[in-house]
């Protein structure tokens, strides 16, 4: 007995044309554009995603630079100066007490400040 193999098919076909519903014209109506466009637009996805992290980790560096330097300390030398300390506090959680603690941040300067010899500006 051979084995019909529609089923399968039609719900694959089913769910292309699901994710291609707002598409226009063949790209929306027909299994062979729309099946291109998914395929592209998905990768456009998993691309920007990871473009999203990297510019959310360079907004937090540049913020955590900015409240460093109002403080007379670089970025580079708090970061290192944060890990001779043994605070493992992620850039996203620094950026946003800079922003909102900066009492708590000057204090976490001033700790790796401590641990690590500054020259001040070369």
């Amino acid at each position: 007995m051979r084995v019909s193999r529609g089923p399968a098919t039609r719900a694959r076909r089913k769910k292309i044309m699901k994710m291609a519903s707002g598409y226009r014209n063949a790209r929306g109506r027909t299994f062979r554009h729309a099946k291109e466009t998914v395929t592209n637009a998905l990768k456009g996805n998993y691309k920007d995603r990871k473009l999203r992290q990297r510019d959310f980790r360079s907004l937090w560096i540049v913020r955590i630079n900015a409240a460093v330097r109002a403080l007379g300390f670089t970025y580079g030398r708090f970061i290192q100066g944060l890990a001779a300390a043994g605070v493992e506090l992620n850039r996203k959680m620094l950026a946003e007490i800079a922003v909102s603690d900066p009492a708590a941040f000057g204090k976490l300067v001033e700790l790796a400040r401590s641990k690590v010899e500054f020259k001040g500006a070369a």
